[in-house]
């Protein structure tokens, strides 16, 4: 009993401490609670020091993957602003629709669902939101939209990770997947036609919505049909498909103005309507635009081919065979590959390992290699890259805090297997609902989430717990675990790890708090929805 209460104690710290009226910022917030956990783990569940410190240094270590994505994104888009091809991609945007609920559709919606599909890592909202705000949208509102927006694409995130890769721990036949999948989808879609919706309200008031429903179904619709088609046959592609054909038809609507009413659209906050904009560039010449919009289009493509395995390409980057060894004593064994794979085995002498893909986190590649891709089409000057290396160095600094925190937070969390905190919290949520668990099991999706900041690491946690459950209250495990995987997927607008990134990029110091109080309410709603969906629908 003991136990289980200090099991939520940390979370409620943790919670109370960046919701409170004068929230403490993530930096502080995150590594005080993780100090918390850490003597919980030492003195109430008594575990082994050693074992304890291990985690720790594991935790410190997979903070870097994190860490290096933001950083990447801060430093793509710092290169975008300082050679000035933001400017020209804000008046592109203006030329085909000054209907800012066009803009928030396109750039908030479709565009991050085809990031989603292609890379995950948080990085669709870190990529979107800047642009967002080069468009004159509010930077707090446009962070809250941003982690709505980026929930339905999240299951078949990165090429489907989350999916195959997240129920790799649950024994389950290819059909048992593709259902997983479908029913993910099915949840997902219908959820999707109200939680855009919500989304859009953080910036834009609802009489404007009402005003341009039309253009914001088509766009709703056109990704989330193909989406649900292809997941009747694939988990690897309905977010990179259905993000690229919702795009396509979002831009082509936007542009013939279907389902827009003209220069109507009231602002949340401003009792007046928008004024009418003028373009600063009525025609932007194709290649123009194709060339300010490189660092976009790189990115994606870049993210594309090293993401399908078919390629090859990704297995050349993810290569762990080490070729170079080297004993760090009692801390572990260092290794490297010749794909630049840099793992820590055994650390202190336990069986936690560690290793981060270089090459494959998109990090280096694709936001550090396009950006210097395009300082050299540019032609920019070398004080100009310097410049954005100072300038992505000094916004990194409490971001890098606040991930070292939480990632040591998630690791202590989650030690000790079937006797983890997290397993208490989702065994005692799981004894609390009983046979109703079929509408609360995306809330645990959405835990593992929020903890972890990751919708694959909150199937690997979860998945084999849920199918556990479903057995002992002979309920259907393909919807529980389709119920987890949506569950993880909607947790993406809680999770520290996304907030923190959002805020980072954006510039927003402080305001982790206050995005949180933002978006749970979000994503309580959607949870409540996949429990319903799921009862009525199967």
């Amino acid at each position: 009993m003991l136990t289980t209460v200090f099991s939520f104690l940390p979370v409620f710290l943790l919670i109370w401490l960046m919701v409170k009226k004068n929230s403490m910022p993530s930096d502080k917030a995150l590594p005080l609670s993780a100090l918390v956990l850490y003597f919980v783990m030492l003195v109430v569940f008594q575990n082994d020091p050693n074992l304890v410190h291990a985690n720790v240094v594991k935790g410190l270590l997979v903070a870097w993957t994190p860490i290096l994505i933001i950083a990447g994104a801060i430093f793509l888009f710092q290169t975008m602003d300082n050679t000035g091809r933001l400017t020209i991609i804000k008046q592109w945007l203006n030329s085909i629709s000054n209907n800012k609920i066009a803009q928030l559709m396109i750039v908030g919606w479709a565009f991050p669902f085809l990031i989603e599909g292609a890379s995950g890592f948080g990085t669709p909202a870190a990529i979107a939101a800047p642009v967002l705000v080069g468009l004159g949208f509010n930077p707090l509102r446009v962070a809250i939209l941003a982690l709505i927006m980026n929930s339905v694409p999240v299951s078949f995130g990165a090429v489907g990770t989350p999916t195959w890769f997240g129920f790799s721990g649950v024994e389950l036949t290819e059909e048992e997947m593709l259902l997983i999948g479908l029913k993910s989808a099915l949840i997902h879609s219908f959820a999707a036609l109200l939680i855009p919706l919500i989304a859009l309200n953080q910036i834009i008031q609802w009489k404007s919505i009402i005003r341009n429903i039309g253009f914001i179904i088509i766009s709703i619709l056109s990704t989330v049909l193909p989406y649900l088609v292809v997941a009747k046959y694939n988990y690897e592609f309905p977010s990179l498909i259905g993000g690229a054909i919702g795009l396509v038809v979002s831009v082509v609507a936007a542009k013939k103005q279907i389902g827009l009413k003209k220069n109507k659209v009231f602002l949340r906050g401003s009792p007046e309507a928008e004024k009418p904009q003028v373009n600063l560039v009525k025609n932007i010449k194709t290649g123009q635009l194709l060339k300010a919009l490189f660092p976009l289009w790189a990115t994606i493509l870049v993210l594309v081919i090293t993401r399908i395995s078919q390629l090859g390409i990704k297995a050349l980057l993810t290569a762990s065979a080490p070729v170079i060894n080297i004993p760090l004593g009692s801390l572990g064994e260092l290794s490297l590959s010749a794909s630049l794979v840099l793992g820590l085995d055994n650390i202190f002498q336990t069986d936690l390992n560690w290793s981060h893909s270089i090459l494959y986190v998109p990090s280096v590649i694709p936001f550090l290699l396009v950006s210097l891709l395009s300082f050299l089409w540019y032609k920019s000057p070398a004080g100009e890259i310097k410049g954005v290396f100072i300038s992505t160095i000094k916004q990194m600094k409490k971001p890098t805090l606040a991930l070292l925190g939480a990632l040591v937070f998630v690791n202590l969390m989650m030690m000790g297997g079937k006797e983890s905190a997290v397993n208490r919290i989702g065994e005692t949520l799981a004894a609390a609902t009983g046979n109703s668990w079929i509408f609360f099991a995306s809330f645990m999706g959405a835990l593992g989430s929020f903890f972890s900041g990751s919708a694959t690491i909150s199937n690997l946690t979860f998945a084999t717990i849920q199918d556990s459950i479903a057995a002992s209250l002979n309920l259907d495990r393909t919807t529980v675990l389709a119920l987890q995987s949506v569950g993880g997927s909607l947790g993406n607008m809680v999770c520290i790890n996304n907030i923190v990134a959002v805020a980072s990029v954006l510039a927003l110091e402080n305001r982790e708090g206050n995005i949180l109080r933002k978006t749970v309410f979000p994503m309580i709603i959607y949870a409540i929805m996949a429990g319903i969906l799921a009862i009525v629908i199967f």
